[in-house]
């Protein structure tokens, strides 16, 4: 017997919308395999200290870092103190500077 095609529109409907939920529960159904399949992969391989790890690294970086930065302002300082250097910059511009303004300040001097 054959079906009644009177009504195509309902036909229609109904095998695609058939078609339609047995692709989309065999998709839902490969999906949470494959979901599953990386739930125990990640399981396995134990991501879950990762973040402490990488907090740790970095803040072993940064404690050198700092460390560094701070020994070598320090080292700044200290050389610009007592450097028998800079006291002989330090004399000798400011020497300079005296007579000059011996000079500018006394026009009649010598």
């Amino acid at each position: 017997m054959l079906p009644n095609w009177s009504n195509m529109t309902l036909h229609l409907e109904d095998s695609l919308t058939r078609a339609l939920g047995h692709y989309l529960d065999n998709w839902s159904r490969n999906s949470s395999k494959a979901a599953q399949a990386l739930d125990n992969t990640l399981a396995e391989e134990n991501f879950r200290n990762v973040i402490w790890y990488l907090i740790v690294m970095i803040g072993m970086f940064a404690f050198i870092v700092v460390a560094i930065l701070v020994s070598t302002v320090k080292s700044k300082r200290r050389e610009h103190s007592n450097d028998p250097y800079h006291k002989y910059i330090e004399e000798d511009w400011t020497a300079q500077l005296q007579q000059q303004s011996f000079v500018i300040n006394n026009p009649t001097a010598n």
